[in-house]
């Protein structure tokens, strides 16, 4: 029986693909030379769920791949899956798109695009039956490179027949109501994605090229932030995250150790820094020691609340919201369900520990 929280791809599949005579020769000679117990017929079994695509076709890295759309369709031929690919012209369109999915009996819908569109897709299916699939093309790709969904699409794609893939239970967040499935952020981190959405071309260096812009402008405000059992703690703070995963983007690690199947949240804040020290928190950022410099605190709970001074921005996966003074963040265990490779760490072993303590 497969762990709690996870389950075999072969529980969502229900047949074979005809294949030619001489496949079949091949393959049964190798199964004779195999023996009876051999899992070889494994290779040939692929995914007859139904599946929806959903591609957003302004992401980050779709430019790049303008023969991906091409591939998709040839992907669901070769394979004969139940499948086909919508496309979103709006925003919120992908979340539409995805409840209309689940309504017509799909089991699988694969978000293809960055991390808005992976977070418009995962809000329809927080709680329902039907498994998200990612085939990450943004600037970012946090939640996929936590999970180590293949960051080249046509090795995502291949993930969708793999047998040796799984379906995992995920936990999910919301910000005053806004869910989130990654990070969310307020203070200089929604500043920068305010800024950064506005682009017409993204990407890791138009990142850093935003931030940088944007720090010489940007000062911190007073917060105040509380966890589950109450405890409280103020601070001058330039940035306040909570995270979900351990991963920011490209290998950026926000909040090392944070998993998504711990039932945690994990709260990022730091204050305002100089010039040099946040030039070292960058590095810091890339080398997975992040939340051990002095400058950072790093709160693991079921909930936070976070109050400002007055109303403002923050974001969910990126995507930027105006929102009250007062920023209520709530953890939702094992939510969602998510394809993932056979060596994803979810659900393959327990948690560490960590203080959630607010003292010292």
């Amino acid at each position: 029986m497969a762990p709690s929280g996870l389950e075999s791809r072969s529980g969502l599949r229900r047949g074979f693909v005809v294949i030619g005579y001489r496949t079949c020769h091949l393959l049964g000679s190798a199964l004779s030379r195999a023996g009876s117990d051999t899992n070889i017929c494994l290779l040939i079994r692929l995914s007859t769920s139904k599946t929806r695509f959903i591609l957003n076709p302004c992401s980050g890295r779709i430019h790049r791949h303008r023969r991906l759309v091409s591939a998709i369709r040839t992907f669901i031929a070769r394979h004969g899956l139940d499948a086909d690919l919508v496309f979103t012209g709006r925003r919120g369109q992908a979340t539409d798109l995805a409840r209309a999915a689940v309504a017509d009996g799909c089991e699988q819908v694969v978000a293809v695009g960055g991390d808005g569109t992976m977070n418009e897709v995962a809000q329809a299916l927080v709680g329902a039956s039907a498994a998200l699939a990612l085939v990450p093309c943004g600037s970012g790709n946090g939640l996929a490179w936590h999970l180590g969904v293949p960051a080249q699409p046509r090795r995502a794609l291949a993930l969708l027949v793999d047998p040796s893939a799984r379906v995992v239970n995920i936990d999910t967040g919301t910000a005053n109501g806004h869910p989130f499935f990654n990070a969310m952020g307020a203070g200089f981190d929604a500043e920068i994605s305010r800024q950064f959405n506005r682009l017409a071309r993204r990407g890791m260096v138009a990142y850093l090229r935003t931030g940088l812009a944007a720090f010489a402008h940007y000062h911190g405000e007073p917060v105040a932030f509380c966890d589950a059992d109450g405890r409280r703690e103020t601070m001058n703070a330039f940035l306040v995250v909570v995270t979900n995963s351990d991963q920011y983007g490209n290998h950026a690690r926000m909040a090392p150790g944070a998993r998504v199947d711990d039932g945690l949240l994990d709260l990022v804040v730091v204050p305002t820094p100089s010039v040099a020290r946040a030039v070292a928190l960058l590095a810091r950022l890339f080398l997975g020691n992040f939340d051990r410099s002095a400058q950072v605190r790093h709160l693991r709970s079921t909930r936070f609340v976070i109050e400002r001074s007055a109303p403002g921005l923050i974001h969910t996966d990126g995507e930027t919201h105006e929102t009250g003074a007062t920023v209520d963040v709530v953890v939702r265990p094992r939510s969602l369900r998510l394809v993932v490779p056979a060596a994803c760490i979810v659900a393959a072993a327990s948690p560490p520990p960590f203080s959630t303590s607010l003292s010292g």
